[in-house]
């Protein structure tokens, strides 16, 4: 089987046209501001692609997800990165829905049948806060109709084509103390606006949005930074289709040193072992995911592998610039965006440098903290 034949294999099955279509765009214009990428992975049915059949989705399981994600990433970074944060938002609640009936599921299947995409807004953005740390404020009307949320979010994937908007809330106003919990947020909402500079990753304010109480998931993340099923669930879905999306990234750049002859045999065989070793561990990720592991052993594991791609990447991807430089066979403009994929999977939370205590205590039988 040649590079990459079965995760665009995949991608053709479960997203018909998509990689084709992309394929046909070149590729800075697909990672320019007036990209097609978005409206073409809509029109595949993509915002489904998670969600089980019988709610309208395509019913992906996660190795199926993580081949997708390559697929995109060896077509677009950007989409690739963009379409994880709407899949990560989606993955907890799709789990609601097959455990619960109700208004999860109805959501779940609004959003695979109206192709909706969900950006999200948690704390990345802010330094020294954790990656649940709330970034914003809901307080809740003391009718019953809801709660009222402000604050601001930045960056935010899919700022501008977004049907809804997820962010962590800190719950104020009912009962005593606070509360941690996720709200899912209409764009339409009165008092939301986008504005700051960027295509897509821009700022994102709520001034006194409200937001109907079906649409809040109480969790729980105390101080102490562990997490509940829902956000361990969402964690270890981030990790896995994240390294994902940039080995795609990379897979693209090695896929071109494999089709020049003129680099030597010993390099392309090189650069393919990495490549293909790296996107084995991410499989062995999916695969517990897949066999019901959403739990705190596997992201823990999760992350172990996305630090190991994180290291092949930082050796793949400038080797594959410099000897196609060489050969100058790319355009400088393209052997910078590949560079940036050399360290992109870095910038993603959680940080392997704020994670060094939190996973040295896990292995000797502490509980897993997010830091």
């Amino acid at each position: 089987m040649r590079f990459l034949e079965r995760e665009r294999a995949t991608a053709e099955k479960l997203l018909p046209g998509l990689d084709e279509s992309l394929a046909a765009v070149p590729r800075m214009e697909l990672e320019g501001p007036s990209s097609p990428g978005i409206q073409l992975f809509r029109d595949s049915g993509g915002p489904g692609l998670l969600v089980p059949i019988p709610q309208q989705g395509r019913g992906a399981t996660a190795l199926d997800a993580l081949r997708v994600q390559r697929a995109l990433g060896s077509r677009s970074l950007s989409l690739a990165v963009a379409t994880t944060i709407h899949h990560f938002s989606m993955a907890p609640l799709v789990d609601l829905a097959t455990t619960y009936d109700g208004v999860a599921s109805m959501l779940v299947e609004s959003v695979a049948s109206g192709n909706n995409l969900v950006a999200f807004g948690f704390a990345e953005e802010r330094a020294g806060a954790g990656v649940f740390s709330p970034s914003m404020t809901a307080t809740v009307e003391p009718d019953g109709g809801g709660v009222r949320i402000s604050g601001m979010t930045r960056p935010c994937g899919l700022a501008r084509s977004m049907d809804l908007l997820s962010v962590s809330v800190m719950l104020r106003g009912d009962g005593p103390g606070e509360e941690l919990a996720l709200a899912l947020v209409p764009a339409d909402s009165e008092g939301l606006s986008v504005g700051g500079a960027g295509a897509e990753s821009e700022q994102v304010t709520l001034d006194d949005v409200q937001v109907p109480t079906e649409l809040l998931m109480r969790t729980s993340a105390p101080d102490d930074g562990q997490l509940d099923v829902l956000l361990t669930a969402g964690s270890v879905w981030f990790q896995l289709l994240m390294t994902g999306s940039h080995l795609g990234a990379a897979s693209a750049l090695v896929e071109r040193v494999l089709l020049d002859n003129r680099v030597p045999e010993s390099e392309r065989v090189r650069l393919l072992v990495e490549a293909e070793g790296a996107m084995s561990a991410a499989e062995g990720v999916a695969r517990r995911i897949d066999d019901g592991g959403l739990d705190e052993s596997t992201l823990a594991h999760s992350l172990y592998v996305r630090y190991c791609v994180q290291d092949a990447l930082s050796r793949v991807v400038p080797r594959a610039v410099e000897l196609l430089g060489d050969l100058n066979s790319m355009a400088s403009d393209e052997a910078g965006y590949f560079t940036t994929c050399a360290n992109g999977l870095d910038l993603h939370p959680p940080a392997r440098s704020r994670m060094t205590g939190p996973l040295a205590a896990y292995l000797v039988g502490g509980p897993l903290t997010i830091a």
